[in-house]
């Protein structure tokens, strides 16, 4: 493609799945999109004051790792609350019976969400401690019993996500959570957010929670390696108290993945990216639609987009030329003669999947940004990052 050439632009939104929907946050703003059991979208949209707003608390490096992930869990909390609120509220009507009653739900999803916490702690830190004690018997070496210790900690880490998995509420989670991905790297690559753009970008995202899980886990494992003792209750008591320094540092990584690529970033968070293979599915299209849904309704794309890319973007959404600055046309990337090249019907017949390949085809490989790096030339099946041109290279 001649001229104009497209980065990666950090756009500040992140998201969760949901029951049957997904959650969208951009500031102190946060949307909950849900697909009801009638087919239509049910979207609350909500304003989230940050706990400790306006502190200078905030703005301490590995400090405000742990306010905001407490911060995190409140607002997952309520958007899930929200979610099975409205799937509740569907099946009563259709069983003619009252639902559940407000108060009662935010109790009960305060008291679910610390024994889901304590639930994570003893799996992940006390569990392992306990385990790899059992070899101190035939195992004299202590740098040898953290690093059993470290590497059980990963086992039960990829288990866990494998077993929950197979679940098939999960299951659609997981495609979900893969919409909700998409959608973000569809506009942080400069693309506009149609349900086919979003079908073309990659599930997997550097700024995931699966990816904040291990970055915990690593992080973890090296401070524990290098404080030790001999007495187990002491040794998970002070693994207890290390827990917001094990945070504080992956959300100072986990920040840093979202806004750079340098080298030392891209290999530490590679693990997390092949991790989420686990935890996203493909989404189909009216689970992309959901995702849109609450995209648009705490963020302007398309003002995001003419800052940041050059767009001029019509009220249909459509990209009639650039902006005033701009130097070349963007349009060259979104020529029918050219998309009819790439999507005819042939092609579609062939990927059988309306000429987008699925995520979990074996031909498709990713670098270490998440970005795809298949070849169907001798397949006839479309490379969506021919038509893109590569997003990867910067100005």
């Amino acid at each position: 493609m001649a001229g104009y050439k497209r980065k990666k632009v950090y756009s500040g939104i992140g998201g969760q799945a949901v029951i049957e929907g997904v959650m969208m946050r951009n500031g102190e703003k946060y949307a909950v999109s849900v697909r009801r059991s009638d087919g239509k979208i049910e979207t609350e949209t909500q304003n989230h004051k940050q706990l400790l707003a306006g502190s200078p608390i905030l703005k301490i490096p590995f400090i405000r790792g742990m306010f905001v992930f407490a911060d995190s869990l409140i607002i997952g909390s309520r958007s899930i609350n929200y979610s099975a609120d409205v799937l509740d509220k569907e099946e009563a009507k259709d069983s003619g019976t009252s639902g559940s009653s407000g108060s009662g739900d935010k109790i009960f999803s305060a008291v679910v969400m610390v024994i889901a916490f304590a639930i994570s702690i003893g799996l992940f830190i006390l569990l392992p401690t306990y385990l790899a004690s059992i070899f101190e018997k035939s195992v004299r070496n202590e740098s040898l019993i953290s690093i059993i210790e470290g590497a059980i900690r990963i086992v039960v880490l990829i288990l866990y996500m494998t077993v929950i998995g197979f679940m098939k509420d999960m299951r659609t989670i997981y495609r979900y959570h893969g919409a909700e991905h998409k959608c973000i790297n569809c506009i942080e690559r400069g693309r506009t957010l149609t349900i086919e753009n979003v079908k073309r970008s990659s599930r997997f995202h550097r700024r995931c929670g699966t990816s904040f899980m291990y970055i915990s886990v690593f992080i973890s494992i090296i401070i524990f390696f290098f404080i030790r003792t001999d007495n187990i209750a002491m040794r998970m008591l002070i693994r207890l108290l290390l827990v917001p320094v094990v945070l504080g540092i992956s959300y100072e990584i986990l920040s840093l993945a979202g806004k750079t690529e340098s080298l030392p970033v891209l290999i530490l968070t590679a693990p997390g990216m092949w991790f989420q293979r686990l935890t996203t599915r493909e989404p189909d299209e009216k689970m992309i639609e959901v995702a849109i849904t609450s995209v648009n309704a705490v963020f302007d794309w398309k003002k995001y987009l003419a800052d940041n890319f050059g767009f001029d973007i019509d009220e249909n959404g459509e990209v009639v030329g650039t902006v005033p600055g701009w130097g070349d046309e963007p349009e060259e990337y979104y020529e029918d003669e050219e998309y009819d090249d790439y999507y005819d019907e042939s092609s579609a017949e062939d990927a059988g999947t309306d000429g987008v390949v699925s995520e979990d085809d074996d031909r498709i490989t990713y670098d270490e940004n998440g970005d795809r790096e298949d070849d169907y030339e001798d397949d006839g099946i479309v490379d969506p990052e021919e038509f893109f041109g590569d997003e990867s290279d910067d100005d």
